[in-house]
């Protein structure tokens, strides 16, 4: 066994930093309970933004440029646990490392953590969670860091208390504890025909899997479709989100723009490798896309038409990430490269600005006499700032030029142009698009320009301090960025998406002694690279993931009867 800081290998221990960072912090945080809050915001401020500059750092550094695979205590896979960093993770660690830090800053400005006990516990818990989910190379130890941040986010999501936000999480636990037994289910049934969960010895064991078996293996792999469908807060079962959202705290909310694509990740990762036309029989590799693409279309629809019904803006913008959601499953289910790489930029600008859309939905609640519902208020402080932000944030997330969600949609009807459903889905997008500009200038018409009157005996206005306001304003730096590096950005993106789309490599790197190994100068190899390709029973070192594993009958003459490709 290697030492933990040995000079060789040590660089490699440096993907365990977003995993470990947060669940430390948060134990540290447990013990130190009956300290100051001040002290609590300065542990966990510094763990929040070290796990910021590590995750930026390995991501510029390049080295999701190849699968890296870091095996836990040194035990191989498909036998151990195994964290598998590549591009798309590293993408998702940044995006929860940026929400964090976005999130904290106005929940210590706003003393929303000081309204209950453990939240910055509770938020180091979420994000061991969250990072834990997007890390792991195996279906079990994702069912298990699902819980992990399912068990945080109800915490923070009830942080405050109120009759309003106890029910709303009441129904978003209901919801989820039905969808952690489905996935339970989905998991022992795939352990019980393909004898592993490890995600890439799973895609080399369904390509082995004889005909008779097929049955139990889509029904495992539909249930974990719908559990992650639950997740992403899909059609029909969305109902959950715009409540969820609406009455938890904002900083709350502006983390939790994360957990949709938590969802969304985990179809993108476990069903993208599991069906991928290189390696899956050709019964699996259109099994859930279709679904995806109609599910999309239907939840994009019924978030816009939220959006219109919406009867607050804290409820609306809770919409607009159902409809994100809708854009993105069309995008992910259309399986192009292109779509893919299109998806990707949506996936930031949605994440980012529907986290800044929170924020300040709540600066105009506690600005306004009558928070941020639709009846007309006397001017709030700062008016014309705010009123300019909502207009910026609202341009943005209907999808209109010059900012973000305008290229994203563009670069997804740009992938749909060849594909057979591109007529219900430029019509659904586009159509939609209109809904939310006509909504959200409703909105902005209720909230900015019918006012009453001041009246002398009215209580202040409450004054944003500058560190609210430095969160509010970051997303929108950031969508400006992207539209001013949005070449570098779809050029990223798009090796991003050809990495995914690459399921023989993905397996090769975490099976194959040969193959995981980095080239990256900044991780050296790790001492278990050495070990004899041998160990794994469940792959012939002689295979060629290049091509389906079931097309060599006399390898695999279960396949053949099946009719695989």
């Amino acid at each position: 066994m290697t030492g933990l800081f040995s000079a060789p290998v040590w660089p490699l221990h440096w993907l365990a930093l977003p995993v470990f960072l947060p669940v430390f912090s948060a134990v540290l945080l447990i013990l130190m309970h009956r300290r100051s809050v001040r002290l609590q915001r300065i542990v966990s401020g510094s763990s929040v933004a070290l796990l910021l500059l590590g995750v930026a750092a390995l991501l510029i550094s390049g080295a999701g440029d190849q699968h890296l695979v870091y095996p836990m205590g040194d035990w191989p896979a498909p036998f151990g646990i195994v964290w598998v960093y590549d591009r798309l993770a590293g993408l998702m660690l940044l995006l929860t490392a940026g929400l964090a830090v976005v999130s904290f800053l106005y929940a210590v400005a706003t003393d929303e953590d000081r309204r209950g006990p453990h939240f910055h516990a509770l938020f180091q818990a979420q994000l061991f969670g969250l990072n834990g989910a997007f890390l792991t190379g195996d279906v079990f130890n994702l069912f298990v860091f699902f819980e992990v941040l399912l068990l945080a986010s109800y915490g923070l999501m009830l942080h405050g208390g109120g009759a309003k936000r106890s029910r709303a999480g009441l129904h978003y636990m209901v919801i989820n504890l039905i969808g952690s037994t489905l996935f339970l289910f989905a998991v022992g049934a795939l352990y019980g025909v393909l004898g592993t969960l490890n995600l890439a010895d799973l895609a080399v064991k369904l390509g082995q899997a004889p005909a008779q078996n097929y049955a139990i293996i889509a029904a495992a792999s539909l249930m974990l479709f719908v559990v992650f469908a639950i997740k992403a807060a899909a059609f029909p079962l969305y109902l959950w989100l715009p409540a969820t959202y609406a009455e938890t705290s904002a900083p709350v909310a502006a983390l939790f723009a994360i957990m949709t694509k938590v969802g969304l990740y985990a179809m993108l990762r476990v069903h993208g490798t599991l069906f991928d036309a290189d390696t899956a029989p050709a019964a699996f590799v259109d099994l859930v896309a279709p679904w995806q693409i109609w599910l999309g279309i239907v939840t994009l629809v019924m978030g816009t038409l939220g959006v219109l019904a919406a009867q607050n803006l804290r409820r609306q913008v809770a919409y607009l990430i159902l409809a994100s959601v809708g854009t993105l499953m069309i995008a992910l289910g259309m399986r192009s490269e292109a779509a893919i790489s299109s998806a990707l930029y949506y996936w930031i600008h949605t994440t980012v600005l529907s986290a800044g859309f929170f924020l300040l939905t709540d600066m105009i609640r506690r600005g306004r006499a009558h928070g941020d519902s639709w009846q007309s208020a006397p001017p709030m402080a700062g008016m014309v700032l705010i009123g300019s932000l909502f207009f910026v944030y609202a341009l943005a997330m209907a999808g209109l030029p010059p900012l973000t969600g305008f290229f994203g949609k563009v670069l997804i009807l740009s992938a749909a142009m060849d594909h057979p459903l591109r007529t219900p889905i430029f019509a659904t997008i586009l159509i939609t698009s209109l809904l939310a500009v006509i909504a959200l200038a409703r909105s902005g018409t209720r909230l900015f320009y019918r006012v009453e009157q001041p009246r002398t005996d009215a209580p202040a206005s409450v004054k944003p301090n500058t560190w609210a306001w430095i969160a509010v304003v970051s997303p929108l730096l950031v969508a400006a960025l992207m539209v001013i590096g949005a070449h570098p950005l779809s050029s990223w993106l798009e090796g991003t998406s050809s990495q995914i789309a690459r399921t023989p490599a993905y397996i090769q790197a975490v099976l194959s002694t040969d193959a995981r190994a980095s080239t990256h100068p900044a991780f050296p190899v790790h001492p278990i690279h050495g070990m004899d390709p041998g160990m794994d029973p469940g792959m012939d070192p002689g295979m060629d993931l290049g091509t389906n594993p079931g097309t060599d009958p006399g390898t695999d003459p279960g396949t053949t009867a099946g009719g695989t490709h």
